[in-house]
């Protein structure tokens, strides 16, 4: 795939249920694995709002079960320490290539 696909793929969207049970968008920006785990990640930012909560990206650990999704909370600070510079790296690489 050459970075000009890249650009007009379509952006992946999931609904994320808040505290109140409303359904949320959320653009998935980037899906990856660490290395020497089994986990997976994602990392999605808000589609809709005029919230300061705009520009935060949320990371959660995630499963596929067929066609349903499910997200996990990243509570453990080790853990979410090496999906943070995960995240970090690959945002680098990408810089580069650009």
């Amino acid at each position: 795939m050459t970075k000009d696909d890249m650009q007009f793929e379509e952006p992946e969207i999931i609904y994320i249920p808040d505290e109140d049970g409303n359904e949320e968008e959320f653009e998935v920006i980037m899906k990856f694995e660490v290395d020497g785990s089994d986990s997976k990640y994602m990392m999605v930012v808000p589609l809709a709002g005029e919230s300061e909560e705009e520009d935060e990206v949320y990371a959660f650990r995630y499963e596929e079960d067929g066609d349903d999704l499910k997200l996990y909370t990243i509570e453990d600070e080790e853990e979410w320490n090496i999906v943070e510079e995960t995240f970090n790296t690959l945002l680098g690489e990408m810089e580069e290539d650009n």
